[in-house]
């Protein structure tokens, strides 16, 4: 952390309250306490399904039928979770004029229940699915039932219209991302060290506009020390709600107040 010294909840809302053009970078962390365990680590998804044999779009496109083994357990998962406080506080600041957009690279959809109305989803979205044969494209709920693997009007196996392993990131959300970072002045990135390719690219082309970087990770990433301006140590709902409080008029812009927020 670089912020002079002061404390720096308050030094990153002082940030945020003048230059009011936040861009928020979310990653697993911050639906860890939604009840998505993230990919990584020893309950991580990799942690019980090869990633190689898996969730690669080789794979998909010989064995659909084991992908959707993985596949079937991610989408029960993220379809029974709820947003979370840390969800709700980035539409909470984005109401107060703060955050102006955020990019994820979950594909829960949870930011757009929460309320955010400005979501780049850089890999894509677990509630709809795709046929990489016709390109038809179905909601999940139309389609898929657990236990079962959904099926095309033409007959194939259908795919989530997520970013597998070996395929490239949506252009238009990646050409959004990289605007959005290129003229935002506050870069919040929670719940991810950012390492992952182009992902990893967005927090250095937000500082080399001249962007702020505040970082919120319960412990140092490697992104800390090569473009954190401010490390807010700490879950991601504890910080983000002690960023409202410096930052709200009153509790009522509180994710947890009984407003709906």
């Amino acid at each position: 952390m670089r912020a002079g010294g002061s404390d720096p909840i308050r030094e990153a809302a002082r940030l945020l309250a003048e230059r009011r053009n936040a861009v928020a970078l979310t990653g697993a962390g911050i639906s860890v306490e939604s009840g998505i365990p993230s990919f990584r680590g020893a309950q991580g998804m990799w942690a019980k399904y090869d990633p190689m044999e898996y969730a690669t779009l080789h794979a998909f496109m010989q064995h659909p039928r084991k992908v959707w083994e993985m596949l079937s357990e991610m989408v029960s998962v993220c379809g029974g979770a709820a947003p979370n406080a840390a969800h709700k506080g980035l539409a909470a600041l984005e109401k107060l004029g703060v955050v102006r957009a955020v990019i994820t690279q979950n594909v829960d959809g949870l930011h757009q229940a929460a309320g955010s109305r400005r979501v780049i989803e850089y890999h894509g979205n677990l509630d709809e699915l795709i046929c990489v044969y016709c390109w038809k494209r179905y909601l999940m709920r139309e389609r898929w039932t657990p236990g079962a693997v959904p099926l095309c009007d033409c007959g194939e196996i259908l795919k989530p219209n997520v970013v597998l392993f070996g395929e490239s990131i949506p252009w238009l959300a990646q050409e959004q991302a990289e605007e959005e970072a290129r003229t935002c002045g506050v870069l919040l990135v929670i719940g991810t060290s950012a390492q992952v390719s182009p992902a990893c690219d967005i927090p250095g082309i937000a500082k080399d506009a001249g962007a702020a970087v505040v970082e919120i990770n319960p412990e140092p990433t490697s992104l800390t020390a090569s473009a954190t301006d401010i490390h807010l140590r700490g879950s991601a709902s504890d910080v983000i709600r002690h960023l409202l409080k410096e930052l709200s008029p009153g509790d009522e812009a509180s994710p947890s107040a009984p407003s709906g927020h």
